[in-house]
């Protein structure tokens, strides 16, 4: 029975870093290596909408940043021309609705921390041009726009540039992404915001104190503005102890997101990083840059996308209705970007 509700269900991943693992590639290799490599997992875990981020590792900052975000885009353009049976990169509701009919998975164009373009504004509308429907404005440490949250002791909220830049993005039809951002950003733009926001990777800070994650009091302002908070996988932002990295404690996030935020503004976040950084990372490199967590540890059966019916199977047991699994699953997901980009 999970199976069966699992491959019913629309499931959507808001956070999946392939697109590094791609573009790593020599350009004749993008389409092929991704119809070879990702999309037998995107089937197997029955995902139907994918947000595709770009983001940029820090040997491209700051000189090469604008190149590489423009190459994995480009990246994104060849992976959906080259495998149009099976998944399109879709701009707007009707093209999601349209994959979707024609079980094609519909991909949506993200940047992280919108790599490359500082404090020009007026190039976040080329990006929109390009296809990116959904932006985050920092990541762990501090940009033109924002700080992130590893720099939460700073207390700074968006700057003037990160306030055209939130402003620029509703004006586009661009859905905002709180995930990485700063505390003192989180409340900013929840003050400044008039169209609903997404955390397209983070969980709940009240099991997890960790600035990565969100506190109640942000779960049920993203609810507020009809947003949706889609739950990371990745250990280190669900438990303190080892011991308790377990399919069990990532649905406690879930639940717990739903119990504040309401079943109607969760979703899943998975950001699946192991098969990224073992197919771009020598084996020479053992300081992997990230600190505090680990980024190679995963959840029992969650490595990649092909696990996803496990968290269906869980929540199954855990005895949540169907319809809210659907709903956690991808529904939640799907309601804000369709609206969003209607």
């Amino acid at each position: 029975m999970p199976l069966d509700l699992h491959h019913r269900a629309l499931v959507a991943d808001t956070h999946n870093d392939l697109l590094i693992a791609v573009a790593a590639r020599p350009p004749q290799r993008w389409a092929g290596f991704f119809r070879e490599r990702w999309l037998p997992q995107l089937r197997e875990g029955g995902v139907d909408l994918q947000v595709l981020p770009v983001f940029i590792d820090d040997a491209f900052r700051p000189e090469g940043a604008l190149r590489e975000t423009l190459r994995m885009i480009e990246c994104a353009h060849v992976i959906a021309e080259g495998n149009a049976d099976a998944v399109a990169l879709c701009t707007d509701a009707a093209e999601i609705d349209a994959a979707l009919a024609e079980d094609r998975i519909a991909l949506v164009l993200a940047m992280e921390s919108m790599p490359g373009l500082d404090a020009s504004v007026e190039l976040i509308s080329t990006m929109h041009r390009l296809g990116v429907r959904v932006a985050s404005i920092a990541h762990w440490g501090r940009t033109p726009l924002a700080d992130g949250s590893g720099e939460d002791a700073t207390g700074s909220g968006l700057t003037s540039h990160g306030v055209a830049a939130l402003k620029e993005m509703e004006r586009l039809g661009i859905v905002f992404d709180l995930s990485h951002l700063g505390a003192s950003g989180v409340a900013h733009v929840l003050e400044l915001a008039t169209r609903p926001l997404i955390a397209t990777h983070s969980s709940a800070r009240a099991l997890r104190d960790h600035h990565r994650n969100l506190t109640d009091d942000q779960l049920s302002a993203v609810a507020a503005t009809g947003g949706v908070v889609c739950v990371n996988f990745v250990p280190d932002f669900l438990a303190d102890d080892p011991a308790d990295f377990t399919l069990g404690r990532l649905v406690d996030h879930i639940e717990h997101i739903a119990s504040v935020a309401g079943v109607d503004h969760v979703g899943l976040g998975p950001d699946f990083v192991r098969e990224v950084l073992a197919d771009t990372t020598p084996p020479c490199c053992e300081d992997l840059g990230y600190g505090e967590i680990d980024p190679m540890a995963t959840l029992p059966g969650l490595a990649g996308p092909s696990g996803l019916p496990l968290v269906t199977e869980t929540l199954v047991r855990r005895g949540v209705p169907e319809k809210d699994i659907l709903k956690i699953l991808g529904g939640n997901v799907h309601r804000l970007l369709v609206e969003a980009l209607r």
